[in-house]
């Protein structure tokens, strides 16, 4: 029973692969050749409801894994996308009350995303959509893909930025010495964080935000690292030789980002992002199954929040920005 002191859980980033889609890039680092974590990407049913229930998780809402459609050719992409959204909103439909959808984007076709962005919204009755890290070397701030953030804004729903595996010039210049002995480096230890955060940073500094006012992004993770980092970046680029030195980096992702616990269940890192952002921008989210759904839950009733503080950060605000 749903109460004040056991509030309704709602997971927000939380994985399956599309087998079309996965079968075009394949097994992409380590950590993902592991069999269980495969065999939970591609249940879309019965045992990851189980799963769900045992942890005591209400909903999830659905996304690909990356590097999803962000890769390849333009065609392909649009191909991939259409039919692993079509297939998504089949699974959903079968368990309209435990699962929800974020679209794949074919972002190498920027007007395809911002069109399949819409026919997922308004059709398909999906929830946003995810990106997963560059788009063949691009990053998501080009103008190219702003199509993409008009759309966004005009059907009033969010972008989530999620990481992939960062570019082969940073893994070769930042990474390559570890990755035998510390494979992770290059994904979730740090590669995903500096990766996402430079996308997140970018994003502030390209002007879309001016352009689109109203465009919402998620970063997952507590965002990134990047709650942490605020006071810093704004008051460097405050710094006199800056192009505006009354240019706000802090107020400008305040207004604009959305950020998620997925795979960071920190109190400190929690308590950090609640005093920089306010907890009506956090979300609930485990990172199934990269992350499994027990860790999550077992964190919850640590976290030193009010009992209203923790139900808006476990579905309350996934309420209100996806209108669930």
């Amino acid at each position: 029973m749903v109460t004040p002191n056991n509030p309704r859980i709602v997971a927000i980033e939380e994985h399956y692969w599309d087998k079309e889609v996965a079968a075009s890039f394949g097994e992409v680092d380590a950590f993902r050749r592991q069999s269980d974590t495969v065999d939970r990407l591609y249940d879309y049913g019965e045992a990851r409801i189980q799963e769900m229930d045992e942890a005591g998780i209400h909903m999830q809402v659905l996304s690909h894994g990356a590097p999803s459609t962000q890769r390849g050719d333009a065609e392909t992409s649009v191909k991939l996308a259409e039919g692993a959204n079509d297939r998504l909103r089949e699974i959903v439909r079968a368990h309209p009350d435990r699962f929800a959808a974020f679209a794949a984007l074919p972002t190498p076709d920027p007007k395809a995303a911002a069109d399949e962005l819409e026919r997922c919204v308004a059709k398909l009755e999906f929830k946003g959509a995810m990106v997963h890290g560059l788009t063949n070397g691009l990053f998501f701030d080009d103008k190219r893909f702003w199509p993409i953030f008009e759309r966004a804004q005009a059907l009033d729903v969010p972008l989530y930025m999620h990481p992939a595996v960062p570019h082969p010039a940073v893994v070769e210049a930042y990474y390559k010495d570890y990755l035998d002995e510390f494979p992770g480096l290059l994904t979730a230890a740090w590669g995903f964080t500096v990766e996402t955060a430079t996308q997140g940073i970018r994003l502030v500094l390209s002007g879309v935000f001016d352009a689109y006012p109203d465009v919402k992004i998620i970063l997952g993770h507590l965002g990134e690292s990047l709650p942490f980092s605020l006071w810093r970046i704004d008051q460097a680029l405050a710094r006199q030789g800056n192009r505006n030195t009354s240019f706000s980096f802090r107020d400008y992702f305040s207004k604009h980002f959305w950020i998620t616990t997925s795979g960071n269940f920190s109190n400190p890192a929690l308590l950090c992002c609640v005093m920089e952002m306010g907890v009506d921008r956090i979300l609930f989210s485990v990172d199934y199954p990269f992350v499994l759904n027990q860790p999550a839950i077992d964190w919850i009733p640590t976290i030193p929040l009010s009992a209203e503080d923790k139900t808006k950060i476990l579905s309350g605000n996934a309420d209100r920005l996806l209108r669930l």
